[in-house]
């Protein structure tokens, strides 16, 4: 659906539900980023912090593409005001 058929109810629920999802998204992966460099130092056997870390890295991917879609809801409402 485009963004100009949407009710402006609908574009500020939108917007508030990807503003909750980026944040939860970028504190979760940050935590599992920190457990994976904390246990790469600590532990002696780091094989499974090797493999994990790249999950935070490749999932990071999609923190721009909400910030993209943010913005062009931001804009869609300012030009309906």
């Amino acid at each position: 659906m485009n963004l100009k058929d949407k009710t402006t109810a609908q574009l500020e629920g939108e917007l508030k539900g990807v503003k909750i999802i980026t944040g939860a998204l970028i504190g979760i992966l940050s935590l599992l980023f920190i457990i994976c460099v904390f246990g790469l130092i600590t532990k002696e056997d780091n094989s499974t912090f090797k493999a994990l870390i790249v999950v935070p890295l490749a999932l990071s991917a999609i923190i721009p593409l909400n910030y993209g879609n943010m913005k062009k809801i931001k804009k869609e409402l300012e030009s309906r005001h």
